[in-house]
C-alpha cells in the first residue's frame, strides 16, 4: 500500500460508499467528455470513474508511490496517468475541450487549487470536490454570512455552488482531525464578466483584505473620486455585498473612472 505522507496532506479515501457517492455526484453539465481527477492517490474514486462512459479521465498526481501504485492497478485505455503539480499545469491542462474536474483535494491546497481553476474557468464547466467542511462552507457562502469571502464572491461569479453533504473522519486513513464536505460547482449559462476580470479580482480581494472596514476605507488605496465614494454601497463592508453588487460595482468603477 502506499503511505500517507503528511507533507503533501495525504489522507486517502477508503470507504467506497462515498466515493461512489462522489463520483455520482457528477451530472455532465453541458455533456462534457473528458475528467480530470486531482490527487487520486490510491484509486478508491477513480475505480468508480472509470465505469462512466467517458473519452477520456485524465489522473493527475504529485506523489511518485502514488503513481507507481496507480500504473500497476489501473490498465484501463480510457486512462491517462500523469506525474505532476496540477497547480503547474498550462492553460489549457490536457486538451482545449471542456474539462470536468473532481478528486479529493488536498486541504493544504484547496484555496491554490480554486485559484488555479479559475485562471481556466471557461474550460471547466463543472467540478465535483472533496474538502475540509469549513473551506466547503466558505465556498457556498453568500452575502451576510461570517465566511463569505474571496473565493465565494470569484467562483460565484461564474458557478452555481452546492455544499452536498458532510463526511466524517473515519472513512479515511489516516482520518484527519476535521469533517469534510462534498461540493459542486456548475458554469452558469452565463458565466462571463461584464467586466475586467483582473480588475474585479483586485477589488473582491482588497475588499475582504480590509473586511471590518468599509469599503470606502477598504478601497481608499484606489483614490476613486468623492462622487463615487459618497454613494451608499460603500458604507458597507465586503461581507454586506452580494456577488451580484461587486460585478456592478467593478463593472461601474472600470468604465466611469479606469482605474487601473
Amino acid at each position: 500500500m502506499v503511505r500517507p505522507k503528511k507533507y503533501l496532506g495525504q489522507h486517502f479515501l477508503k470507504d467506497e460508499n462515498i466515493a461512489s457517492a462522489i463520483a455520482s455526484s457528477l451530472t455532465f453539465h453541458k455533456a462534457y467528455r473528458h475528467l480530470l481527477e486531482i490527487g487520486p492517490g490510491t484509486g478508491v474514486l477513480t475505480r468508480h470513474l472509470v465505469n462512466i462512459p467517458l473519452d477520456k479521465l485524465y489522473l493527475i498526481e504529485v506523489d511518485d508511490e502514488s503513481v507507481r501504485y496507480l500504473q500497476q492497478k489501473l490498465k484501463d485505455p480510457q486512462v491517462e496517468l500523469h506525474s505532476g503539480d496540477f497547480l503547474k499545469l498550462g492553460a489549457l491542462f490536457f486538451t482545449n475541450l471542456p474539462l470536468g474536474i473532481i478528486g479529493n483535494f488536498p486541504y493544504n491546497i484547496s484555496s491554490q487549487i480554486f485559484f488555479k481553476i479559475l485562471e481556466n474557468y471557461q474550460q471547466i464547466p463543472e467540478i465535483v470536490c472533496m474538502v475540509q467542511k469549513e473551506v466547503g462552507q466558505r465556498l457556498c457562502a453568500d452575502e451576510g454570512s461570517k465566511v463569505y469571502g474571496i473565493l465565494s464572491v470569484l467562483l460565484g461569479a461564474h458557478y452555481e455552488r452546492e455544499y452536498l453533504f458532510t463526511v466524517p473522519p473515519e472513512v479515511f486513513y489516516p482520518p484527519p482531525k476535521v469533517e469534510s464536505s462534498v461540493i459542486r460547482f456548475r458554469l452558469k449559462e452565463n458565466h462571463s464578466l461584464p467586466c475586467d476580470k483582473k480588475l474585479f479580482a483586485k477589488i473582491v480581494k482588497q475588499s475582504f483584505q480590509n473586511r471590518r472596514k468599509t469599503l470606502r476605507n477598504a478601497l481608499k488605496q484606489l483614490n476613486l473620486p468623492p462622487g463615487m465614494v459618497s454613494e451608499t454601497i460603500f458604507d458597507l463592508r465586503a461581507e454586506q455585498i452580494s456577488i451580484a453588487g461587486f460585478i456592478e460595482l467593478v463593472t461601474k468603477i472600470e468604465k466611469q473612472w479606469k482605474i487601473q
